[in-house]
């Protein structure tokens, strides 16, 4: 496998910061804050995460923008950035399915399924957007529906980073629903260039006849931040370069669509043309794996 390996600095988040935007986000009912939660102006690729807690900060050329705030198990959210000093998320009510106790299984099967041909890895900073990658359902996966493990290639300048995985059942027009978890996932990678495994059997993952999309998402956090100072060969004075880790890395491979989530909302990368079933584009998509078993 011919690994090539970029750091692409895309900077996603630089733009003109006119206003700062400083607030809290708690649970309505318990009061407590929420981490982790995805904050988004609204229709800009402007984009944080609230700190364990709870805390955050954004940039925003206006203050009479409206903020998204989104975070699994609560509704969504939208306020204007003058408000957002104090944002409380009310809790969704599920309606709790029945719970089926399974034996343990032998695992005597296992296949690891996502790999592409010619794999050329390339690292992106990808800002606080949700990345995706579609695991079709297949015939062959009948006797090995359950999901294992998750794989993610990463590069990391910074020990213990962390990022949050999403897996998402689809819509009745294709794209990512329902949140098949219930609870946020966060796993942490160590430094360097790795291939990282997890472990989802404790949520009892089967791939759906739908398939499935995985998804990752950058935390914009403190303890993801390594800070760099550099001299602005314009200006001669010296900045600091904030950069956010870890680094998830990315095959170019040739795609129908592509979904990120940004902005607050869902979008999709496709050529115009759909029912041209060779219609298909060139795209990033993220070196994420997955492990079935029996």
């Amino acid at each position: 496998m011919i690994q090539n390996r970029f750091l692409i600095c895309l900077f996603l988040l630089s733009f003109s910061i006119t206003a700062q935007i400083k607030g809290v986000v708690k649970d309505s009912i318990s009061g407590k804050p929420i981490p982790y939660v995805n904050i988004w102006v609204e229709n800009e690729n402007i984009g944080t995460t609230s700190e364990e807690n709870g805390e955050f900060t954004i940039s925003s050329t206006e203050k009479n923008k409206n903020l998204i705030f989104s975070a699994l198990g609560f509704e969504k959210k939208i306020i204007r950035a003058s408000k957002a000093i104090l944002v409380n998320l009310k809790p969704m009510v599920y309606q709790l399915d029945e719970v089926v106790i399974l034996s343990e299984r032998l695992e005597t099967k296992k296949i690891e399924i996502g790999d592409t041909d010619n794999q050329i890895y390339q690292s992106f900073d990808n800002g606080p957007r949700i990345d995706t990658k579609f695991f079709p359902y297949r015939p062959a996966y009948k006797k090995t529906k359950f999901i294992k493990n998750v794989t993610i290639e990463t590069d990391s300048r910074i020990e213990n980073a962390t990022i949050k995985i999403h897996f998402y059942s689809i819509d009745a027009n294709g794209f990512p629903s329902q949140e098949m978890l219930d609870k946020d996932f966060i796993v942490s990678v160590k430094k360097g260039t790795k291939k990282n495994i997890f472990d989802v059997t404790k949520f009892n993952l089967t791939i759906p006849k739908k398939g499935l999309f995985v998804g990752f998402e950058k935390l914009i956090i403190e303890k993801n931040k390594l800070e760099k100072t550099i001299i602005d060969s314009k200006t001669n004075k010296a900045q600091v370069q904030k950069t956010y880790f870890p680094f998830v890395m990315y095959n170019f491979v040739e795609r129908a669509f592509l979904y990120t989530f940004s902005g607050g909302k869902w979008n999709r990368q496709t050529k115009h043309n759909e029912t041209d079933s060779s219609n298909k584009i060139m795209v990033y998509e993220p070196a994420i794996n997955l492990i079935l078993t029996n």
